[in-house]
């Protein structure tokens, strides 16, 4: 499955495409993968940008449950590391920032930002980050892992 943590077209009808960004080309990448998508929105999503996809961006936040384990998804413009919805969660994934995170808190919460694929900042390279049987870890886009955690499970 792909987890898509928002900010997906990232255009809108506020924003222009920069040069180089193939929006369309984009959604409809996407929309052949969609049954296997989970999405959220971000806070460069829109309306007129769920039209183009065939899968659903619209909420602020989802809960993913893997092998027992309780994970938040949010793009973090919402909710985020000070600012959670009611509940327990083993892990909170988010985006936002663009800058790239992997910590726990000192509840043993670990916090996961994926940083960006294509507008990374403060020096950050393009990172994503995958999840399997617990373990996150984060990748430059040219491959290099830079971190890596387990997520508790309580």
């Amino acid at each position: 499955m792909m987890l898509i943590l928002g900010d997906i077209v990232n255009y809108g009808p506020r924003n222009g495409i920069p040069e180089g960004i193939d929006a369309q080309g984009i959604a409809k990448t996407l929309n052949a993968m969609a049954e296997d998508i989970v999405a959220i929105r971000g806070n460069c999503d829109s309306e007129v940008d769920q039209m183009q996809l065939s899968f659903p961006i619209m909420s602020d936040y989802t809960l993913v449950i893997d092998e027992g384990r309780r994970i938040l998804l949010t793009h973090g413009h919402i909710y985020n590391k000070e600012k959670l919805p009611p509940g327990h969660f083993d892990a909170v994934i988010t985006g936002h920032t663009h800058r790239w995170q992997l910590a726990s808190s000192d509840e043993g919460t670990l916090f996961c930002n994926t940083g960006s694929i294509t507008f990374p900042k403060n020096g950050n390279p393009p990172t994503l980050a995958t999840m399997e049987h617990g373990i996150i870890t984060m990748y430059t886009l040219s491959g290099e892992k830079l971190a890596e955690a387990m997520i508790p499970s309580r």
